[in-house]
């Protein structure tokens, strides 16, 4: 073993490299989490032997580069739909992003490094001190990853344990669940370095959370019953419409008819119960609002609002509620266009807008151009079509819309948004369900499962169901549990029809956020260092 990692240390770069970038196939669609853990191991072994912490930065650095290449190849897919810029200039996207984002982890390396060695030199392999502290480090750095910039939280670790393995996200979210993923990968290598007795110490503990946290996430609360009898979700039917509409033919000029065929094909009542119909992230180019000027109203049905109004109207039963992803548009005092939002309108079957949401937590460089001033100037434009920026709404709402003779309660998360831990639900007023209107169909192969399974994870964090609905895959429908009840695939055109999966009561983390994980962290740190400030007084 000793060989081996002399001979990882002598060349480290590209084996740090390496690992990391099959660190990060322990995600979806290939879901190898052994792979995950071996190459955390490695890093925590690397670490551990590191010399300085300056060292341990560039080995938790190079670490995240090949991680956030290998994890984020999907975004290289964007720029192939880009006709301004060249397809390769993807892959130096996906790169330069790397660059940004092995910060987080180099820091984490910094950190406990730092802590390991606080006192005096640490020893050259993995301890429980370390693991620990390891751990609650990772945690801090990812929920920096989370927020700075705007943040982009895209595939925290803790992902790779989504099911059943993931339950206790219920109390400690998605950046406590990286810290037990880092934990685990310390245990196995305590295991590979035959240290049994550590590794037995270290585990039990966190077995012991794992399954209390299993036993309550299988386990409906009085609260859950008693709420659930009073308004019987079960009788919510939803159809939720995929019409696997590509990004090219989407704003292909002459194919907004066929685009909507599409969605109409899929939206038909199959009998007369009403529906919750669900379309994706801008299903539809129209103006559904009154109050545009003319000229944005043309090339639409009736050339008016009421006009697309009433064509929406055709496809839906008595009693239907129809939401959809739609643009918003701001205009200045002259009626010039100005910006527009990123945004979803629910209407009832007489045509009438019950509500709207905008889209706060935009995609950089998708919806807006950061830093245009410079950028522009250079040639640099938005991934997607459109010169105007997207402005962001509020943040988190819940709409409540009377569906049936009853109130239902819709929190409202579109696309990117629901990657954000902690950041989903409008705490005050908890909604039935979250819908995660998409448009994945720019995401390549790997983007959409790792989309779906954040998602899964927020409905794991939250007790709540979450329903996605987007142009190519993969639509689904989510329980409280983050089980898939149903699902359309990648690239098929299809409707699911199911009926809206029960809440559950709140979680913890579902009433405290992300103050949880972040304790968390700081319990692991104190931990660690109990022992080290021992053997500081004893010198």
């Amino acid at each position: 073993m000793a060989k081996l990692l002399a001979t990882f240390e002598k060349h480290h770069g590209l084996t740090l490299l390496i690992a990391g970038g099959i660190s990060a196939t322990g995600f979806a669609p290939l879901n190898l989490w052994p792979l995950t853990l071996l190459s955390l191991a490695l890093l925590m072994q690397l670490v551990a032997r590191a010399k300085s912490g300056k060292r341990a930065f560039v080995l938790g650095w190079l670490f995240g580069v090949g991680h956030f290449c290998i994890g984020n190849n999907w975004i290289a897919t964007a720029f192939t739909y880009q006709a301004a810029m060249p397809a390769w200039l993807g892959w130096i996207a996906v790169f330069l992003l790397a660059l940004y984002l092995a910060v987080y982890p180099a820091l984490a390396c910094w950190g406990v490094w730092r802590i390991a060695n606080f006192a005096a030199p640490a020893s050259p392999k993995a301890t429980i001190p370390f693991i620990l502290a390891f751990a609650g480090c990772w945690i801090i750095t990812e929920w920096f990853r989370s927020w700075v910039f705007t943040g982009f939280a895209w595939n925290p670790l803790g992902v790779i344990a989504v099911g059943d393995a993931a339950a206790p996200a219920i109390y400690i979210g998605s950046y406590g669940l990286s810290g037990l993923v880092i934990a685990s990968a310390g245990i196995l290598l305590l295991l590979v370095s035959r240290t049994w007795r550590p590794a037995l110490f270290l585990a039990l503990p966190l077995t012991m959370l794992a399954v209390t946290a299993l036993v309550v996430f299988n386990t409906d609360s009085i609260d859950t019953v008693i709420r659930n009898k009073a308004f019987n979700k079960r009788q919510v039917e939803l159809t939720i419409v995929q019409p696997n509409i590509s990004q090219i033919d989407k704003y292909a000029p002459g194919y907004d008819a066929i685009n909507f065929s599409r969605l109409a094909q899929h939206s038909q009542p199959k009998n007369e119960r009403p529906r919750l119909v669900l379309w994706p992230e801008a299903a539809i180019p129209w103006r559904l609002e009154e109050g545009y000027p003319f000229r944005y109203y043309q090339f639409q049905p009736g050339e008016s609002a009421q006009g697309a109004r009433l064509t929406l109207m055709r496809l839906m039963n008595p009693g239907d509620v129809l939401i959809t992803g739609v643009d918003r548009l701001e205009f200045d005092k002259g009626e010039q266009l100005v910006g527009a939002r990123n945004g979803v309108t629910a209407m009832d079957s007489s045509g009438k807008i019950l509500a709207t949401y905008d889209k706060a937590h935009l995609v950089p460089y998708g919806e807006y151009l950061a830093l245009r001033w410079l950028l522009e100037p250079l040639g640099a434009t938005r991934l997607v079509p459109g010169t105007i920026d997207f402005w962001p709404g509020p943040g988190p709402r819940t709409l409540d819309l009377p569906f049936n003779g009853q109130r239902v309660k819709v929190g409202m998360q579109i696309c990117y948004e629901i990657i954000f831990s902690g950041q989903v639900t409008d705490r005050a007023n908890r909604p039935d369900f979250i819908f995660n209107p998409s448009n994945d169909a720019w995401f390549g192969r790997w983007g959409p499962p790792q989309h779906l399974a954040q998602a899964r994870l927020r409905a794991i964090e939250e007790g709540l169901p979450v329903v996605r609905a987007t142009p190519t895959g993969i639509s689904a429908v989510v329980d409280a549990d983050g089980r898939i009840i149903d699902r359309l695939s990648h690239g098929k055109a299809g409707r699911i029809d199911a009926r809206l999966p029960l809440a559950k009561a709140p979680t913890l983390f579902a009433l405290y956020g992300n103050l949880l994980p972040l304790a968390f962290a700081a319990l692991l740190i104190a931990c660690a260092l109990l022992p080290l400030a021992r053997r500081h007084s004893s010198r």
